[in-house]
């Protein structure tokens, strides 16, 4: 009789933890549905930058800078991505100090959470997701640079302007920061953050670089639009985890960004065509694939709130802005913004984080405003929102620029341009002829 009391006593003592252990873990466990539609969104986003991105931005340059693009980008994807790791995310997402900065709680990614505060999903997979966020938006820039920067400025501008202007953005408007605390602007999933940023950044060093040898005169007509037309297909699929998975939980909010995301882009490349026709002809493979990236784009700070009837009118305005933009940007500005970075992923970014205050509204079939909030005062917020990021963005832009430029020089030789950056650069040649 001792001997079983004994045992009883001893089980039960045993099991007192196992049982706290879970009464504990329920209070802090991830929902694996979520958890796994945030894994596959992350892969997503990771393909619309390679091999989506390189793909799309290879085939608008010529044959002797094709593997320089595909290098530029990968690079800065890599760099982009170890900084995360090490200090990105703590500065975009670490608790919320003074609304400028996040804390170092989390700096090499110690200190994460089982489940990220306010979410179902582990921290790890957010810190996973907003990674591929952070490797893509400088990827984007590439493409106002080509066939003219050096190699090892572009790696080093890239690296500092992660941690200078996207990582602060981030915070601000997604980390608990002032911009969305105390001004109220909106962003679902990156047309201030990601599109405004890199667009504005982008048209900053362009003008800063100068223009390409030949520019305007010289025609440079992409190599391989059949590549482009690929790679804008996987930005498109892509596009579905980038919207759809900063719903950050496998439910309606994700549908519907994604049905919102896809009929943009539809409407986008279709004007687009149709502008084509009217004002060059013929409607081409480049100008469809332009016209979806720039509807994509635009369609991304609303994705989540809207209608699809708003999203279609937001692609309508994608082609309708964005391509007369280009034009602006090069027959007026004079700025070689090469592959339009700034006319299609940076008006396109802006259009829609200010259409959104609009679209957000119950009548056009929005999620409606905070409490509060009026059509009048949040469109106030979106604009303050777009105008600091541009203004922050450009001037943190131009000085990484110029501070990168005394260590390694902005731009390659007039020599090295002409013969192109594969070999210039990089020693070899996208294609080898007998």
């Amino acid at each position: 009789m001792r001997t079983f009391s004994a045992l009883a006593l001893a089980a039960a003592a045993a099991a007192a933890p196992v049982a706290a252990f879970a009464q504990d873990a329920a209070v802090d466990v991830a929902d694996t549905g979520d958890t796994a539609w945030i894994l596959i969104s992350s892969a997503l986003v990771l393909m619309m930058t390679m091999p989506g991105l390189t793909l799309f931005y290879g085939g608008l340059v010529r044959t002797k800078n094709f593997l320089a693009v595909l290098i530029q980008v990968g690079a800065i994807a890599a760099v982009a991505s170890l900084l995360w790791v090490i200090c990105g995310y703590t500065m975009a997402f670490g608790h919320v100090t003074n609304g400028w900065l996040g804390a170092g709680n989390a700096w090499m990614l110690i200190d994460l959470g089982n489940v990220r505060e306010g979410l179902t999903v582990p921290e790890s997979s957010f810190a996973l997701f907003q990674m591929t966020f952070a490797a893509i938006t400088p990827a984007l820039m590439a493409g106002a640079w080509v066939d003219r920067a050096r190699f090892g400025w572009v790696v080093g501008f890239a690296a500092l302007w992660g941690l200078l202007v996207y990582a602060p953005v981030a915070h601000w408007v997604w980390g608990g920061g002032w911009l969305s605390t105390a001004i109220g602007t909106l962003d679902f999933a990156g047309g201030i953050v990601v599109h405004t940023t890199a667009g504005v950044s982008a048209l900053v060093v362009a003008a800063l670089l100068g223009k390409r040898q030949g520019f305007p005169r010289t025609l440079m007509l992409p190599h391989a639009p059949s590549l482009t037309m690929a790679g804008a297909a996987l930005l498109w699929v892509g596009w579905f985890g980038f919207n759809g998975g900063s719903a950050l939980a496998a439910n309606d909010d994700a549908a519907s960004a994604i049905i919102n995301t896809h009929v943009g882009a539809c409407t986008a490349a279709l004007v687009w065509l149709l502008i084509e026709r009217f004002t060059v002809g013929k409607p081409t493979s480049v100008g469809f694939a332009t016209g979806a990236v720039a509807g994509l784009a635009t369609v991304t700070p609303a994705a989540g709130f809207i209608s699809p009837g708003a999203a279609i009118l937001m692609g309508v305005a994608a082609a309708s802005v964005c391509y007369p933009m280009i034009q602006v940007v090069k027959s007026r500005l004079k700025i070689d913004d090469s592959l339009d970075v700034f006319a299609v992923h940076g008006v396109g970014g802006m259009i829609g984080s200010i259409l959104l205050a609009v679209f957000l509204s119950p009548v056009f079939g929005g999620t409606g405003f905070a409490e509060g909030k009026t059509m009048v005062s949040q469109l106030a917020a979106q604009l303050v929102g777009v105008g600091v990021v541009a203004i922050w963005s450009a001037v943190a832009s131009a000085l990484i620029a110029v501070l990168v430029s005394l260590v390694i020089p902005m731009r390659v030789s007039e020599d090295d341009e002409r013969e192109g950056l594969d070999l210039a650069s990089h020693g070899e040649r996208a294609w080898e002829f007998d």
